[in-house]
């Protein structure tokens, strides 16, 4: 328990001073664009979007996805697998289960409190074994109690409002030549400079705290199953089938070794060591009854939407 308080002890000075940094970021632009009055206007919107957008943005995503509720009876061995992890974490609140019509393998938490959900991806139920679903649950389990939901939420709004600013920005430029060359009143060109880069600057910091989330959701699997080898497994699993969607794609590119700073996830390698490193193989692993989502209505290829949680394995 002593630990858990001092995780989220750190968890909360590390999210205040990221959004904090997004948040005078904001304020920095708006003053630039027209003095005090502007960056209070700035100050007032980013603190509306910390407030509300956690709770609204949520369901309009599980809407926006096509994600339907799961039913006890639907799937009781699931049903099975989320309580007795819920139990074991001390959620408050028992999840709300839905499942996403698309044969990719994915699975992230979203919401808050008592409206937390869990959404869980047609391809990753009927993909994985009983081993491997309970510690990717465990891990969106560890999200929900390290109440990381509400920070990616409200860090993935900031940067979509710099990419925002930047267009403003490419606009400004437009304006802003013309006048230069005419040798008339012209926007000052470090505000431009400033929002074209905004975007990088939200990205970045987003990025961070995305990556170290991460870890910690995969320590927090550990504490839960204590089985390294499940979570290594489905990571694998995952890393797989992200490989040969990309070999579709871009059939003559190969392999592209994405740069470690642009990725939204730590590289699968470096998670699958840092979990043996956290706990040891279980000689005789927990077991995990499951029928591979055969008890779930068979899902429609449907398009896959970008979500908000900040959570994509």
């Amino acid at each position: 328990m002593l630990r858990w308080r001092w995780h989220h002890l750190v968890n909360w000075l590390e999210s205040t001073g990221i959004i904090s940094a997004m948040l005078l970021l904001m304020m920095w632009i708006g003053w630039l664009l027209g003095g005090v009055d502007t960056l209070y206007v700035m100050l007032g919107a980013g603190i509306l979007f910390i407030l509300f957008a956690p709770r609204l943005m949520p369901q309009l995503l599980i809407r926006r996805m096509g994600a339907e509720v799961i039913t006890p009876g639907q799937s009781p061995l699931l049903f099975d697998m989320v309580q007795r992890l819920s139990e074991r974490s001390g959620l408050e609140h028992f999840p709300t289960l839905y499942h996403l019509p698309t044969p990719a393998l994915n699975a992230f938490s979203t919401g808050l409190d008592a409206h937390v959900s869990l959404v869980i991806s047609d391809g990753l139920l009927r993909t994985l074994d009983g081993r491997e679903l309970a510690a990717v649950l465990a891990h969106e389990i560890s999200h929900i109690r390290h109440k990381d939901i509400w920070v990616m939420i409200v860090a993935d709004l900031f940067s979509q409002m710099t990419w925002t600013f930047c267009l403003l920005g490419q606009v400004l430029i437009l304006i802003n030549l013309p006048l230069w060359i005419m040798h008339k009143y012209t926007m000052p060109w470090g505000l431009i400079f400033l929002l074209m880069v905004a975007p990088s600057v939200s990205m970045s910091l987003q990025l961070v705290l995305s990556r170290t989330r991460e870890f910690e959701a995969d320590r927090g699997a550990m504490e839960l199953t204590h089985d390294p080898q499940g979570l290594a497994s489905a990571l694998q699993k995952m890393e797989d089938a992200q490989e040969r969607e990309m070999k579709i794609l871009f059939p003559k590119l190969g392999r592209v070794a994405v740069p470690s700073w642009l990725r939204t996830h730590p590289r699968t390698e470096e998670r699958i060591r840092r979990l043996f490193a956290t706990a040891r193989p279980l000689s005789h692993p927990e077991i995990w009854a499951w029928d591979h989502g055969v008890s779930l209505p068979i899902a429609k290829d449907l398009p896959r939407w970008r979500h908000l949680s900040g959570f994509r394995w």
